[in-house]
């Protein structure tokens, strides 16, 4: 009966934001002018029991529908293998993990089994991507008893790649098809040349004197210990040196810094697909006993200032269950956002919400508490993608049996009636006015108290505790200049909305590339 009750309460909060759009969208507003935005509520970041849920994709697509969630966007695993190996025999003394993944199972086939689950669910669109771990490493020792493996967490999600071996390659740690290869192939299978006279050695006959006293006979025998000798260690390091490349980053050196993310989002975005930072604040720390071997740590810190420190990447975690600050007034997403508007960063960084479900034995989650909405005009998997990619979304937090939604947010010229909504840009003649229209409610028809900010450039512009449902409207000016953004964050604790930025710049500051 819940569910039934969530299904029917998500059917009307979707008919009241297509209502809305409709019929009370300021002059102007998007959808005089063909299809108008429709939402589409999304669970980003799900993981199948491909790696680690115990769900398979029949059962979250049915969770899905009763829970009134479009659309599924699968992260799994796409390879967990971790290795510790003792120099100079890494590739042969060595402890090695390796956990349930796309990579073991087969690119094609997970491909596939997506495919073949969205034809039998038509009603949830299932869109398959991966969560890669590009690099990790290692410092201590064994000996000293303080090894410690270092970012194991610190992980990119990725989606939208055209073709099966564009995912194949992804340069992550551990894959070997990302591996380097040409002259040091070459020079790592050097020990074959331990081969020919290793054989040589073994089938070699040498000349032996026998007998006793004044008689003696001479005998041609084999002595092949130092050709077995010899093959052996060539067997050895043969092994030690597979797969004959070269990883693009030493796991034994702290010395890589962002180059792995950024190597990951350069290849994704050459090939036409989008990367993610996930969960950039999120920590994770374990510590285990390996006896005689003494105790390892394993511990990924928060990474906010990669937000920074990298270029190219599609967005970001904004909301999830744990502490998120970058997203606070004047924090590091608004860093970014002034740096793309000063031109010192090629596109914008968008926010998404990462729900990271495992399955429903982890940790009460549930599949809606966390929920990227994105605005499409057709509801198919390609717009999901470009709406991703420009930022026509906003991500919430919800707990219990109601959560907030954001039945609109636009900026609108009272000059020239245009009027756009998140991810796009209010081109007006400098000095124009303009205004910002918020509109939100509570999906079971309560009145909620709500505390509402509007984000101007990184400052707050307006904030009021409001109680739903409830419209804010406010009057600015177009800027001369570089132009400036408005940003929402609205709720607090359990209930929160964080919407992408709505940028606005006048015409003769148009110097670049709108997103």
């Amino acid at each position: 009966m819940r569910n039934i009750d969530r299904q029917a309460e998500r059917a009307w909060v979707t008919l009241g934001v297509l209502l809305a759009l409709l019929l009370c969208a300021p002059d102007g507003a998007a959808g005089t002018d063909g299809p108008a935005w429709r939402p589409v509520v999304t669970a980003f970041h799900v993981h199948s029991k491909v790696s680690e849920s115990g769900e398979t994709l029949d059962q979250l697509a049915v969770e899905a529908k009763a829970s009134g969630i479009d659309a599924i966007i699968f992260f799994d695993n796409f390879l967990l293998h971790y290795e510790y190996g003792l120099f100079p025999l890494r590739g042969v003394i060595r402890r090695t993990v390796e956990l349930p993944s796309v990579l073991n199972i087969g690119v094609d086939r997970y491909l596939a089994e997506m495919r073949e689950a969205g034809l039998r669910h038509p009603d949830v669109m299932l869109i398959p991507g991966v969560e890669v771990v590009p690099h990790y490493y290692w410092t201590g020792s064994i000996f000293s008893k303080d090894l410690t493996m270092h970012d194991a967490q610190k992980n990119m999600l990725v989606l939208g790649l055209p073709r099966a071996d564009d995912y194949g390659r992804i340069p992550a740690a551990g894959n070997h098809a990302s591996y380097e290869y040409g002259w040091n192939t070459v020079v790592l299978l050097w020990p074959l040349v331990l081969v020919p006279p290793a054989i040589w050695l073994i089938n070699r006959r040498v000349d032996r004197r026998r007998g006793v006293g004044w008689t003696f006979m001479v005998v041609r025998e084999r002595r092949p210990a130092p050709g077995v000798a010899l093959l052996t260690v060539a067997v050895l390091l043969l092994v030690n040196n597979y797969p004959f490349g070269t990883p693009l980053y030493d796991t034994y050196s702290d010395e890589n810094g962002l180059r792995p993310y950024q190597g990951l989002i350069d290849y994704v975005r050459q090939r036409g697909g989008v990367s993610i930072w996930s969960m950039p604040e999120a920590r994770d720390f374990s510590r285990h006993d390996y006896g005689p071997l003494g105790v390892v740590t394993v511990k990924t810190d928060p990474y906010p200032e990669a937000l920074l420190k990298t270029s190219d990447y599609a967005g970001f975690g904004a909301i999830y269950e744990d502490t998120v600050t970058v997203t606070d007034p004047g924090g590091v997403w608004d860093v970014a956002l002034m740096a793309y508007l000063e031109g010192r960063r090629g596109n914008p960084p968008w926010g998404v919400g990462e729900v990271a479900y495992h399955g429903t034995d982890s940790a009460g989650k549930r599949l809606d508490n966390v929920e990227t909405v994105l605005w499409v005009k057709e509801k198919t998997p390609a717009a999901l993608l470009d709406a991703l990619a420009k930022g026509r979304m906003y991500a919430l937090e919800r707990r219990k049996d109601y959560g907030l939604v954001l039945k609109e947010f636009s900026l609108t010229s009272e000059e020239t009636g245009q009027s756009v909504i998140s991810g796009e840009t209010l081109e007006a003649p400098a000095d124009a006015p303009f205004r910002v229209r918020v509109e939100v409610f509570s999906t079971d028809g309560q009145r909620r108290p709500v505390l509402a900010q509007v984000i101007r450039s990184g400052l707050v512009l307006s904030s009021t505790t409001e109680t739903t449902p409830f419209s804010v409207q406010l009057r600015d000016v177009v800027p001369q200049g570089t132009g400036g953004y408005f940003r929402l964050l609205i709720g607090s604790a359990d209930h929160r909305i964080v919407s992408d930025p709505i940028f606005v710049r006048s015409r003769a500051s148009l110097t670049g590339a709108l997103p």
